[in-house]
C-alpha cells in the first residue's frame, strides 16, 4: 500500500496542474470559491455515504457541502492544513460533534443505508458500531483488562466471564499488544508506554466489534517506533474493518491508505486513490499542499 510522496520537481511537469505562487492566498481563495470536489468521490462498495454535509459551530461554518463514500474494508486518509475541517468532518461520522454546544450538522450521512442522524437512532449504539481512537492515548484509570472489557460489559455483549476473557484476549491480539501485557492484565493501563496505551485504546475500540474505526491523528504523540507499529496495525485491521484516519503526516497517509481526501478551508477539494493523489494530483491546491507551498 506504500506510496512515494511526489516531489516538487515532479509536479512541475504535471500538465494538468495550474500553479500557484507561494503565499498567494487570493489565488487559493479564488480556486475554492465555487469549488466542486474532483476525483473519485464515490464507491460501489460504500460502507458509509456522506452527501452534501455542512457543519456549523454557531454562525461559523466549518465544513461546506462535502460528499464522499467511505469504502468497506479500506483505509481513507483525510489530509489538509491545520484548521481545514478534517477532524470536524471525521467527528461528524459518529456524531461526536453532538457533544459540542452550538454545533449542528446539515446533509445526509448513512451507513449501510441507515440514516445516522435519525432522531430514532441510539447514539450509544452508533458509537459502538463506529468506534473512535483519539489523538492522545486516553486509557481509562482502570486495569488493562478492564479497559478492554468495559465496552462489551456496558453494551451487554456477554454475561460470561469466559467469553469476556476471550474478547479481551482477541482484542489485545488484534491490537498487537497481547504478548506484551498478557502477564500483567490487572496492572493500570495508564502505566503503559505511549505507544502501548494507543494500542490499548485501539483494542478497547475493537472489543465491541465495530464496523468502522475513526482515527484522529493516532500517531501524532508517538515516537517513530510506536508510529510504525500503529501503521502496521492499521493495515492489518483494514482486512476486517473500515477505517478513516485524519493525519498531518503525508508520508503516513501515503503508507497506510487506499484513498486520500484533501480538505482546504472547510471544503473537500479532491478524493482519489492515494497513489494518484501523491504522484499526479488532479487539483492544483492538492499539489500545492503536498509539495509544501503552504500548510
Amino acid at each position: 500500500m506504500s506510496t512515494t510522496v511526489v516531489s516538487t520537481a515532479e509536479t512541475h511537469s504535471n500538465p494538468r496542474s495550474q500553479h500557484l505562487k507561494s503565499g498567494d492566498q487570493t489565488n487559493f481563495l479564488n480556486d475554492i470559491q465555487d469549488h466542486v470536489t474532483v476525483g473519485t468521490c464515490f464507491s460501489e462498495n460504500a460502507k458509509m455515504s456522506i452527501r452534501n454535509v455542512s457543519v456549523f459551530y454557531g454562525n461559523k461554518q466549518a465544513i461546506f457541502d462535502a460528499s464522499v463514500d467511505i469504502a468497506e474494508h479500506q483505509v481513507i486518509a483525510m489530509i489538509g492544513p491545520s484548521g481545514c475541517g478534517k477532524s470536524t468532518f471525521l467527528r461528524s461520522l459518529n456524531r461526536m460533534n453532538d457533544t459540542i454546544e452550538g454545533c449542528r450538522v446539515q446533509g445526509h450521512i448513512s451507513m449501510d443505508g441507515q440514516d445516522l442522524y435519525s432522531p430514532k437512532l441510539d447514539v450509544v449504539e452508533l458509537r459502538a458500531r463506529v468506534g473512535m481512537v483519539f489523538q492522545k492515548p486516553n486509557p481509562f484509570p482502570k486495569s488493562i483488562y478492564d479497559n478492554v472489557a468495559y465496552g462489551p460489559k456496558i453494551h451487554g455483549l456477554t454475561d460470561s466471564r469466559y467469553e469476556l476473557d476471550e474478547i479481551v484476549e482477541e482484542s489485545l491480539r488484534r491490537a498487537g499488544l497481547w504478548d506484551e501485557v498478557r502477564d500483567r492484565l490487572q496492572q493500570p493501563g495508564t502505566g503503559l508506554s505511549g505507544g502501548q496505551q494507543q494500542r490499548l485504546c485501539i483494542a478497547r475500540a475493537i472489543a465491541v466489534s465495530p464496523e468502522v474505526i475513526l482515527m484522529d491523528e493516532p500517531c501524532s504523540a508517538l515516537d517513530p517506533i510506536a508510529t510504525a507499529r500503529i501503521e502496521e496495525l492499521i493495515e492489518e485491521l483494514s482486512q476486517n474493518f473500515t477505517i478513516a484516519i485524519v493525519t498531518h503526516n503525508m508520508q503516513q497517509a501515503a503508507r497506510v491508505s487506499h484513498r486520500t481526501a484533501y480538505f482546504h478551508l472547510g471544503k473537500l477539494i479532491e478524493v482519489n486513490p492515494t497513489e494518484q493523489v501523491f504522484t499526479m494530483p488532479e487539483h492544483n491546491l492538492t499539489e500545492s499542499y503536498i509539495t509544501g507551498r503552504f500548510g
